[in-house]
């Protein structure tokens, strides 16, 4: 029998979407106490990242489309407060894990295959904030685009959650960033987090700029916006270059000039990380280890630029859709 922690008590609360009707429809609801089956286990949530898929779900525009009403919140972190039988995990233990949806809650439900103990030399509200974004660039640099020491990456989006943890991974595998973003406050962001270059997307020209800045061509595009740039980007690889698709946030999916691919001799690459993650679990857990261990060293450092309550889950998506965001924004359920 599950044995429970005297803090985790009732109401439990989520940040629910009511309605597929954008960050409007978010509603905090009490709910029952979840009791965890055999290999699961209760998460007290200290901390929950903010993602773009998240937002994307509050329309039912991602792939996940979970049934409403439902709390979004792919991330979370937090403490272990009731364990299953045979759970891999016990009471009190500092925990991580990918849940896909139910992170921006008080208490979350989950297997405890999906979750990864929180290393000593991280906080749990930095762990919370860690493994999306940067198990995304890891696999996208490493496993998809054999990035290189000496190579050239251009980062779209770069002041982004996702493409600030690309420059900082991209910087400690060896290589030179040239980041784009679109306001001067941004690309100030972004040079603190080691990019060498910045292009201003709201004014410049991100081809001309980056084949300047690059000495004549990129040799990895890390693409999480799609639309007009990643075309623009597209052309400014040279032989070899490798354009990581990574998401459209831009709402945008752009329509690829094959006859570039051949003319360039470069490769348009597809990263499907979650995807990945679930089917290849050995492979992913020596990844997650390779950026503990970079988080460790000092190499990697999650900017946290905003926190909020449950009650201010619609404020920070309505901030992430209006692109107000830079670095990662957190939710914590016991603010």
């Amino acid at each position: 029998m599950a044995v429970k922690d005297p803090r985790y008590s009732p109401p439990m609360r989520a940040a629910h979407i009511t309605a597929l009707e954008g960050p409007d429809a978010i509603e905090v609801v009490e709910l029952p106490d979840p009791t965890p089956a055999k290999g699961q286990v209760v998460v007290a949530v200290e901390s929950a990242g903010l993602n773009f898929p998240d937002l994307l779900m509050t329309r039912g525009l991602y792939q996940m489309r979970p049934r409403v009403p439902f709390a979004p919140g792919g991330e979370i972190a937090g403490t272990v407060v009731a364990a299953g039988p045979d759970a891999a995990f016990e009471r009190g233990d500092r925990v991580m894990a990918l849940t896909g949806w139910g992170g921006f809650a008080t208490h979350v439900l989950v297997g405890s295959e999906r979750c990864v103990r929180i290393p000593e030399t991280m906080p749990t509200d930095l762990a919370g904030a860690f493994a999306f974004t940067y198990a995304t660039g890891y696999h996208a640099l490493v496993d998809r685009g054999a990035l290189a020491a000496g190579e050239t990456v251009l980062v779209l989006g770069a002041a982004g959650g996702v493409g600030s943890a690309a420059i900082e991974l991209s910087v400690a595998l060896g290589a030179k960033v040239v980041a784009a973003a679109s306001s001067a406050d941004k690309l100030a962001f972004c040079a603190e987090l080691g990019a060498a270059h910045g292009i201003d997307t709201s004014h410049e020209d991100l081809k001309v700029r980056a084949k300047r800045l690059s000495g004549g061509s990129v040799d990895v595009v890390y693409d999480p916006v799609g639309g007009e740039q990643a075309d623009a980007a597209l052309r400014t690889l040279g032989p070899g270059g490798r354009h990581l698709v990574i998401g459209f946030a831009s709402g945008t999916i752009p329509r690829v000039p094959w006859n570039l691919a051949l003319l360039k001799q470069c490769s348009i690459v597809g990263v499907a990380w979650g995807a990945w993650a679930l089917a290849n679990p050995l492979r992913h857990a020596s990844n997650m280890q390779a950026l503990f261990e970079l988080h460790a060293k000092g190499a990697l450092r999650p900017r946290i630029t905003a926190r909020h309550g449950l009650d201010e889950v619609g404020k920070a998506l309505r901030a992430m859709e209006a692109r107000q965001v830079m670095g990662k924004v957190i939710i914590e359920p016991s603010r």
